[in-house]
């Protein structure tokens, strides 16, 4: 019992948020990187310093979006124009590149600590591969296989869509449907074959924009009316909920 439409084949995972606790990690380390940034430009221009919001700020201009991506929405959203820079621009210089690497930066030496997979999760992954579906996971993170791995789940997946697969194939990020149609097309299967299981507001929309035949909203932060608003068929808060529910039009 999946609880999920008889047509369905395959389940597309987001991994931070929905498979591990990372989204945490990441969000912590945003806020380290732009508050450091804010405070600095608040002392050098003479404003007030306003820090980023793990809540607002995270949910709306980051979560689910490539680093590049996260770094230009949320500088808009201050209204603040920096110079895109050079990929290989380091931590410390004052442009998206920059910042993004130094949100990298970050983000690693946070995920040193290790991580603790959902345990409802590693439970649904357990049932969906005991039911014959296929499953993938899409990630905009480029540490993808690395939590992966460390999460110890890296055997549960079939197929990844990450960060480096989204550059390398040229891929737009969420809210964009694009490397959700690219994980499907890995395991063989047409978009209305397969489910999509996010929590980021950007990745539940990229689900509904895709046509895919389930979108699953797993709300861990109290964003249920959100997630619904942006496309989720249903909502829960852990995987495990949907193990012990009806098929859908059951």
């Amino acid at each position: 019992m999946l609880s999920l439409p008889a047509g369905v084949r395959a389940c597309l995972f987001d991994l931070d948020g929905v498979l591990t606790p990372t989204a945490a990690v990441h969000a912590a380390a945003w806020k380290e990187t732009f508050d450091g940034f804010l405070r600095q430009r608040a002392a050098r221009v003479g404003e007030e310093f306003r820090p980023f919001d793990l809540a607002a700020d995270y949910d709306e201009y980051v979560d689910g979006k490539p680093r590049l991506d996260g770094t230009r929405s949320f500088l808009a959203s201050r209204d603040i124009t920096l110079p895109e820079g050079q990929p290989d621009d380091p931590p410390t210089r004052e442009t998206v590149q920059g910042l993004s690497a130094r949100k990298d930066t970050a983000f690693s030496r946070r995920l040193g600590d290790g991580v603790e997979p959902f345990e409802g999760s590693v439970r649904y992954l357990r049932a969906a591969r005991d039911a014959g579906l296929r499953r993938a996971v899409v990630s905009s993170s480029k540490h993808c296989a690395a939590v992966l791995a460390a999460a110890g789940i890296d055997g549960f997946v079939e197929a990844r869509v990450d960060g480096i697969v989204a550059e390398r194939e040229r891929l737009h990020g969420k809210p964009t449907p694009d490397t959700y149609l690219c994980a499907a097309r890995m395991l063989g299967v047409e978009p209305e074959a397969a489910a999509v299981f996010e929590d980021a507001l950007a990745g539940v929309a990229a689900g509904h924009a895709g046509g895919f035949g389930y979108v699953v909203g797993v709300d861990r932060v109290g964003q249920a009316d959100e997630l619904r608003t942006h496309g989720a068929d249903t909502v829960v808060q852990d995987l495990a909920e949907l193990l012990d529910r009806p098929e859908p039009g059951a």
